[in-house]
């Protein structure tokens, strides 16, 4: 099978609402989260952004600054690696137990009867999450997550505007490419074939929002096992 049969094309939005497997290994939930699960996770992220050890810009290697702002749990990410204080000098804050809970149903609701299939799903134990906070005309370019020493998968949940997010193939930033709208409360899991594939998000669509969250922009809290 090529990489094009794999993660070729545009996602048909006719398809609805329902559940979808954009990728091999990758699985789309829509509304996995309720509103009252989303009022408390932005609520969380509150509490995660504010200093010390909080949300924060992040300087890239090559000068340029990400138009993101986040901030880590469990361990703190920076290009291109993990580390135990954050960009403040101050200790990480700890992963909190209720998200690590949620994050083992969402594999296990997107896997079901699949998951001797994905590597790392039957055990997961997520130790780690970035949150990320876009800001109107955020976005974030294309890039593998492997600062991780696991091929376990990735749990992706959205809260506030929509965004559309590219998911790509394993080997190249280039086609072939998958775009997916994310709406908030949906839960996107990759792993197994997707684990290693370049994704990243094109743009949010400023005004999506439910006005009840309270939330400008879109926070995006990805949940990892780190295997570090």
């Amino acid at each position: 099978m090529t990489q094009g049969e794999l993660f070729g094309g545009l996602f048909d939005p006719s398809a609805g609402r329902g559940r979808s497997e954009p990728a091999p290994g990758a699985v789309l939930l829509p509304g996995w989260l309720d509103a009252e699960a989303q009022l408390g996770l932005v609520a969380d992220c509150r509490d995660w952004s504010r200093p010390p050890a909080g949300l924060h810009t992040v300087r890239m290697p090559s000068g340029g600054v990400m138009s993101v702002r986040m901030v880590g749990l469990g361990l703190h990410w920076y290009p291109y690696g993990y580390s135990r204080t954050a960009e403040d000098g101050t200790p990480v804050k700890p992963f909190p137990s209720d998200l690590g809970r949620l994050a083992r149903r969402a594999v296990a609701d997107a896997y079901g009867d699949a998951v001797p299939d994905i590597p790392g799903a039957a055990g997961y134990e997520p130790d780690i999450a970035i949150v990320n906070h876009y800001p109107h005309g955020a976005r974030m370019g294309l890039h593998q997550d492997r600062d991780e020493r696991t091929d376990a998968p990735v749990v992706s949940l959205s809260l506030g505007d929509t965004c559309v997010f590219r998911l790509g193939n394993t080997e190249t930033r280039t086609k072939p490419w998958t775009d997916l709208e994310l709406h908030s409360g949906d839960l996107l899991v990759f792993g197994g074939p997707a684990r290693f594939a370049y994704h990243g998000v094109v743009r949010t669509l400023p005004g999506t929002a439910d006005p009840a969250l309270g939330l400008t922009g879109r926070l995006n809290i990805t949940v990892r096992q780190s295997g570090l």
